[in-house]
């Protein structure tokens, strides 16, 4: 049955559709958007009491506006035009006797959407066994219509959408993440084409470098991996500003400063360079940082 091909549709109407909303700077206007909860059954009358029995509901301050679909057909086109639903009350028998079990497969399966809660809710318990269902579905509860009272329907509602609302924090929090990440990595590509770039364990060893400083210093990635860093710097090394990198490292702050370092061909390199201690498991063994670019390559002296 089409919800729009009935009679007594008017029955279980939603709110006012947004042609229709008060106008805006009207109180109702500034009211947090609702949780939609999508009803799944081919008996109208259980849309009727579904609404009537939930239409004072409110958490976290939204309301609930509901959506009605009468087949599973018509339930996965409301899910796929409309993202945000919250909770799925979903029949099972139907059009066939597994028209909602297949639904619920296919919104994790085929619509790929694992942040909506299903329940599921039967008027034939006989025909299908409530444990078999929860272990090969990616449901969230299963109910015999005759057991859920009112009492019962509302805190499955509420449980639902505080379970929906936690997940769906932690899926707008993962997604800010990744787009940081994302960022962090466009920003790390743009400095590695322009900057030097090292990693030191704690006894001054390289243990990473970047394109950019192999070609700086004329060395292979390969040898200089576990190679002192004081291969690019003749003796003696400037002890005065070794003992102030060492010391802010120890502080817990970076040290920047000019350095001077040699190529293979001994040509000088001048530096300025930031080093910062990585962070790591605290029982791990220090690493250090070193990030510089190029002031001048002198010539050899004579």
């Amino acid at each position: 049955m089409n919800q729009n091909d009935d009679d007594t549709d008017w029955m279980i109407e939603d709110e006012a559709q947004p042609g229709s909303q008060s106008k805006p700077g009207a109180a109702a206007g500034n009211a947090p958007p609702p949780w939609r909860v999508l009803i799944v059954d081919d008996d109208v009358d259980v849309h009727v009491v579904t609404k009537f029995s939930l239409s004072n509901a409110c958490f976290q301050g939204r309301r609930l506006s509901f959506l009605h679909a009468y087949s599973g057909e018509e339930a996965l086109n409301v899910l796929r035009n409309t993202p945000d639903i919250a909770l799925v009350l979903l029949d099972v028998i139907m059009e066939t006797s597994d028209a909602g079990l297949q639904v619920a497969r296919q919104i994790r399966d085929s619509l790929h959407n694992q942040l909506v809660r299903i329940v599921l809710r039967t008027g034939q318990p006989g025909q299908a066994l409530e444990h078999s269902i929860i272990l090969d579905y990616d449901i969230n509860d299963f109910w015999c219509k005759t057991d859920l009272t009112t009492r019962k329907l509302f805190t499955t509602v509420i449980s639902s959408l505080r379970a929906y609302a936690g997940l769906e924090e932690a899926h707008r929090h993962t997604l800010a993440l990744q787009a940081e990440l994302q960022q962090a990595r466009r920003l790390l590509a743009a400095v590695d084409q322009h900057a030097v770039m090292a990693t030191l364990d704690a006894r001054g060893r390289f243990v990473a470098v970047n394109d950019k400083f192999c070609s700086v210093y004329q060395f292979s990635r390969e040898e200089l991996l576990g190679a002192d860093a004081r291969l690019l710097h003749a003796a003696p090394y400037p002890q005065d500003q070794l003992a102030d990198a060492l010391q802010a490292l120890k502080e817990g702050e970076p040290w920047t400063d000019v350095i001077s370092s040699w190529r293979r061909d001994g040509q000088e390199v001048r530096l300025r360079v930031t080093v910062t201690a990585a962070a790591g498991e605290a029982e791990a063994p220090p690493h250090y940082i070193a990030v510089g670019s190029v002031l001048q390559a002198l010539k050899k002296p004579l």
